[in-house]
């Protein structure tokens, strides 16, 4: 079969891999229908180097069950299943409290040998608790917004639930790529009243106003960190940082209030990054985020995406073939395109 794998900073290639077989009773072979790019592998794009490639990428995507495992019993042959960027037994102590992607049986696409989602086929590990079946064909319109189920919309999510968003809040959101823009969304969805969104990519916040944010701010450093301040009032109570750079979390302790949350959910950069009194520590200000329990939010999301309540799947704007898979990263690269779609 054929595949993306990335062999160092900016090269991208798709070429033919082994086929993916059933290893375990666990297992589903899902071939793929769609999937896309992620913010996230922008970060491999600009720094892997030469000696670490090449890998294997791709870490959402739908398809078709093609057979299964003796062991497989929620999934048959046939179906249309959306895969968690995160493989989890759904058993564990993790996984019953609702944190799939610390599964202690559990991993992430395209790693450790395990198939990518940006190929023609995926070997699913322990297929019962992490695919999820979808009442629709594959061609259906609901589509992209279905994918964004794998990642996306569940990150922009599990930020707003993190940060403790409800009805009545105020949050601001760092950040206008997808997942951004789908943390305003999930605000929106749980009540938030006033959603300041910081981006200065003109196209993507008038998105993110579609999606519910009810003030843009284009600043950045102090300028930013001051009109956000005027705008919530002295500090924004929950702050969610989806870009994963150093500066987005400093704005993000800049914008913050005292005694309020930061929730980051943007794929971390860097390992160190201040924590004492100027920052965090002397205003009382909550630290949270991480990874997102994908898995545990398709069931209470599914149902809003598939009524039509919310349209996530607006966040692709481009879509290309398997063989176009470097097109669509150059093209997110550029900031030409958002999210792009992969159709194998």
């Amino acid at each position: 079969m054929r595949a993306a794998l990335m062999y160092q900073a900016g090269d991208v290639r798709v070429e033919n891999v082994a086929d993916p077989s059933l290893k375990e009773p666990t297992d589903a072979l899902v071939r793929v229908t769609t999937a896309c790019i992620c913010g996230s592998d922008l970060h491999p794009y600009h720094s892997l180097s030469a000696s670490a490639g090449p890998v294997r990428m791709g870490h959402e995507f739908i398809g078709v069950v093609e057979g299964t495992g003796g062991e497989v019993g929620s999934v048959k042959k046939g179906d249309l299943v959306v895969a968690p960027f995160a493989y989890s037994d759904g058993s564990c102590a993790y996984c019953r409290a609702g944190l799939q992607t610390s599964c202690v049986h559990g991993g992430f696409w395209a790693r450790n040998g395990i198939d990518g989602g940006q190929g023609e086929a995926v070997r699913v590990p322990l297929a019962d608790s992490t695919l999820v079946r979808l009442p629709v064909g594959a061609d259906d319109a609901l589509i992209p917004s279905l994918l964004t189920l794998s990642d996306v919309l569940g990150t922009g999510h599990h930020a707003a639930v993190r940060g403790g968003v409800k009805q009545g809040s105020t949050v601001t959101v760092i950040g206008d790529g997808a997942v951004g823009l789908l943390a305003v969304l999930a605000a929106k969805r749980l009540g938030a009243e006033q959603i300041v969104l910081m981006g200065r990519h003109t196209a993507r916040t008038d998105l993110g106003r579609a999606f519910g944010a009810t003030d843009v701010v284009a600043e950045r450093g102090g300028e930013g960190i001051e009109k956000v301040r005027e705008l919530t009032g002295g500090g924004s109570p929950v702050v969610i940082e989806a870009v994963g750079h150093r500066p987005a979390y400093e704005q993000a302790y800049g914008v913050v209030r005292p005694g309020g949350t930061i929730s980051r959910v943007g794929a971390p950069q860097y390992e160190e990054a201040p924590i004492g009194f100027g920052s965090i520590f002397g205003h009382n200000i909550t630290l949270t985020g991480g990874p997102a329990p994908a898995r545990a939010y398709i069931g209470e999301l599914l149902p809003d995406v598939l009524a039509g309540r919310i349209e996530p799947g607006r966040v692709f704007d481009r879509t290309v073939g398997l063989d176009e898979v470097a097109e669509g990263y150059l093209a997110m690269d550029a900031r030409t395109a958002l999210k792009v779609l992969v159709r194998p």
